[in-house]
């Protein structure tokens, strides 16, 4: 019994490395799916998808930061995400080496993140939430608009000065291995925020922000922390997204961007460990798989976006909790 507990432990702590090895070895399996995937786990289409399913299950984790461990309801995180995207191609077009430029991005759009968020958490409840769509709306018109001819407007900006070793479709699953290091990085990071004594403050300031101002913490101090973490967790992830498509486009500024970041972290399981990534991923696969299926299907199921909305109604009307959640004994009710 003692060995069974051990090992039983050990799964318990240790499962989420055995998810990764898994995840990082699909590039040598050759397994066919029929039905979820059109081809072989290690096929360039296939691995195309599953890192973009990646990088969204990181963004919409850096998202859960913000949501779901704090309860600040932001519609402005996509700015972040086009500020790592857009920096990213703007400075390997201006000359910068690729990793140069993604870093300096990163930095540029987590100091925006800061400036903003210095701003936005100066109110509360909805005016917070209407201060950062105002900012993410005055970045997607930015964006579009292409003031200076920087950002290439509805066309967007391909991203040039890529390495040799990440060019061609035989170097797919490099690209993939990028996006499950970022996806190992966020969450690590926001696992390692949620664990720690600011993790406890955050979730304070989520169930009651005035309890914690009462116990002599400063709660602008710590949200602003999170708001700027989260951004820069996001703008890494617009800088691995622009990396894995070749480009950024105009989509990736918009706050439908931030929208569906929110369906995820919901559809997932919000301040719950896994809820965000599970969230992200499958609603990114459904996103693309959906809109490969389609066009054969009668009536609104031929809109993807129909089809998805369902799925998020149903999901949330039987699994209130999210995702995360099935399998979990419900808590006896108390009084």
């Amino acid at each position: 019994m003692a060995k069974e507990r051990v090992i039983a432990t050990l799964l318990k702590r240790y499962w989420p490395v055995g998810v990764v090895i898994v995840l990082a070895l699909l590039p040598f399996n050759g397994l066919t799916i029929p039905g979820v995937f059109d081809g072989p786990l290690n096929s360039t289409g296939v691995l195309q998808i599953l890192a973009t399913c990646l990088v969204f299950g990181g963004l919409a984790s850096s998202y859960d930061l913000l949501f779901g461990r704090t309860g600040l309801l932001s519609f402005g995180h996509a700015l972040y995400v086009a500020g790592g995207a857009y920096g990213t191609a703007i400075l390997t077009e201006a000359g910068l080496p690729l990793w140069q430029a993604a870093i300096a991005a990163v930095l540029l759009a987590t100091t925006v993140a800061a400036a903003l968020g210095a701003v936005a958490l100066r109110v509360h409840g909805i005016a917070f939430s209407m201060v950062t769509l105002a900012f993410a709306q005055v970045g997607a018109v930015l964006v579009a608009r292409d003031p200076g001819g920087v950002t290439g407007g509805e066309e967007g900006l391909p991203l040039v000065g890529l390495p040799d070793f990440f060019l061609g479709v035989q170097n797919t699953y490099k690209l993939y291995w990028v996006a499950l290091a970022y996806l190992v990085f966020v969450t690590a990071v926001v696992g390692r925020v949620v664990a720690s004594p600011t993790g406890r403050v955050l979730a304070g300031i989520r169930d009651d922000e005035r309890r914690v101002g009462v116990l002599g913490l400063d709660p602008y101090r710590f949200k602003l922390g999170a708001f700027v973490l989260s951004g820069f967790l996001a703008a890494v992830g617009g800088a691995v997204y622009v990396l894995l498509v070749g480009g950024a486009s105009p989509h990736i500024a918009s706050s439908e961007l931030t929208l569906g970041l929110l369906v995820m972290v919901v559809l997932g399981g919000p301040a719950t460990r896994v809820g965000p990534v599970i969230g992200g991923v499958l609603y990114t696969y459904l996103d693309h798989r959906l809109t490969d299926v389609s066009t054969g299907l009668p009536g609104p199921l031929r809109q993807p976006l129909f089809v998805l909305g369902v799925v998020f109604i149903l999901a949330v009307y039987f699994f209130p909790g999210g995702l995360a959640g099935v399998g979990t004994r419900p808590k006896p009710a108390t009084g």
